[in-house]
């Protein structure tokens, strides 16, 4: 598991607040919420009255408790007894040990796409039988679907995923400075920063110090300004980092990156920022800063270790667009494969591709679903409500992260492949050149041993 996994894992995203990215309950999905626990049901699931089944997956604390209610209701409308198994970091070790040993779990939850697909080429993984695919295609886009493909076959269902394309910023220091509305472009987004640097306080707090932090900027600018076909080539390495859009998108980025006094601590302080104390920096009091950008789970860096109140304090808004390209929405997340033949793992991954599923889940907070049958309405508040929607709205647009794609030696890595060569980046911006060469240079080595 990569360092931004760990993030995501760690925490528990507590979505508190009122008006976020302009959403409202007016936006909602017209589609009633789906009966909970102890009500009706409209899927037909099989009976499995004394069958037990195991599902294993990195989630801990919060996150494991609310999925278990999500499992509680599968055992309720089934008859099954299901467990849930925790599996460390290293779901491959985990997952592979158990197989050697003849006992694997019935399904799997995988933080990266690229697990699946070396699961599915070792041969581990059982394809979804058709009354999973035919729901699975009514209600997730097309690049969901397709990112739990391997070799035409559909062997995954994303169940909880992230919004990575979004700023957090401090509401005060935005109205001090005279902001009356957020921005959508790119280039709206520096006219503002320099309207907050004249006002005193520096527009962007950023942990350089964390590699995949920096990763992400690169790829919601990619994503805008290159286009999703461009992305998923460079995803996958069949163009090279020298290309003329990667000089592009890493020329956009020195705009921020090549102006230390817009910059929270400038270049040398942003390289020894770490990702919580990034957040801390737009939220405390006083403010070194006026937004941050990542997910929607810095609402719990926010909740948990500042007076700022989402919603109200601290609100939202989508990353822009960048030179006339679609906004981006960069996602990340956790997919269910199973692992077993059987009439039980394919009874719990047609529950899991379900609205009900995932509203039982949506309904605890902290949790972003793929499945655009949910109704927003079992969203908490406006906040994750709007950030939800940006989800949805995206639709096949939408793109997994690009470094969790990749090869670990290149994407996944501390202090070297694409986590290094960025950060070294933004310590030198104006050697764009240089920086292509050798996130090439990593990439292809990486790739290459790959396979």
């Amino acid at each position: 598991m990569n360092g931004r996994a760990a993030v995501l894992t760690a925490v528990a995203v507590l979505m508190i607040g009122a008006a976020g990215c302009g959403s409202s309950d007016k936006d909602a999905s017209s589609a009633p919420a789906t009966t909970g626990a102890g009500g009706a049901s409209t899927l037909d699931l099989p009976k499995l009255d004394g069958q037990k089944l195991q599902v294993a997956g990195v989630w801990t604390g919060a996150e494991q408790k609310n999925f278990l209610k999500v499992l509680a209701r599968f055992d309720e409308l089934t008859g099954a007894s299901t467990t849930f198994v925790p599996t460390g970091d290293n779901v491959s070790t985990f997952v592979g040990s158990k197989i050697q040993g003849g006992s694997p779990p019935d399904v799997a939850l995988l933080p990266q796409p690229g697990v699946l697909q070396q699961f599915a080429k070792e041969g581990w993984l059982k394809p979804l039988q058709p009354a999973v695919t035919k729901e699975l295609d009514q209600n997730y886009s097309k690049a969901w679907r397709d990112l739990s493909t391997y070799e035409s076959k559909q062997y995954g269902v994303f169940f909880k995923v992230t919004n990575k394309s979004l700023f957090w910023y401090n509401t005060a220091i935005w109205e001090q400075a005279g902001l009356t509305t957020t921005p959508t472009t790119w280039d709206q987004l520096l006219k503002d920063g320099q309207t907050l640097s004249d006002s005193g306080t520096p527009p962007f707090s950023i942990g350089g110090a964390e590699g995949w932090l920096v990763t992400d900027w690169f790829e919601n600018i990619y994503l805008s300004q290159a286009g999703p076909a461009m992305y998923d080539k460079l995803t996958k390495h069949q163009i090279k980092w020298t290309d003329p859009s990667v000089t592009k998108a890493l020329t956009t980025l020195g705009q921020i990156f090549g102006r230390p006094d817009l910059m929270a601590g400038g270049t040398r302080g942003t390289l020894q920022t770490d990702f919580p104390t990034s957040v801390g920096q737009v939220f405390s009091d006083p403010p070194k800063a006026a937004l941050v950008y990542e997910g929607e789970f810095i609402a719990t860096n926010i909740t948990q270790e500042t007076t700022a109140k989402v919603g109200t304090d601290a609100k939202v808004f989508p990353f822009p667009s960048v030179d006339g390209g679609k906004a981006p929405v960069v996602s990340s997340g956790d997919v269910a494969v199973a692992l077993k033949d059987g009439e039980g793992a394919q009874a719990l991954m047609r529950f899991l591709v379900s609205p009900e599923a995932a509203e039982i889940a949506v309904q605890q907070g902290g949790f972003l679903s793929p499945n655009k049958a949910v109704a927003f309405s079992n969203y908490r508040d406006d906040t994750v409500r709007g950030i939800a929607k940006n989800l949805i709205k995206a639709g096949d647009n939408i793109r997994f992260d690009m470094s969790d794609q990749a090869p670990a030696a290149f994407g996944g890595t501390k202090g070297q492949g694409e986590w290094k060569d960025l950060q070294d980046f933004l310590a030198k911006p104006s050697d764009v050149a240089g920086a292509q060469k050798q996130l090439e240079a990593d990439a292809a080595k990486a790739f290459a041993k790959a396979g």
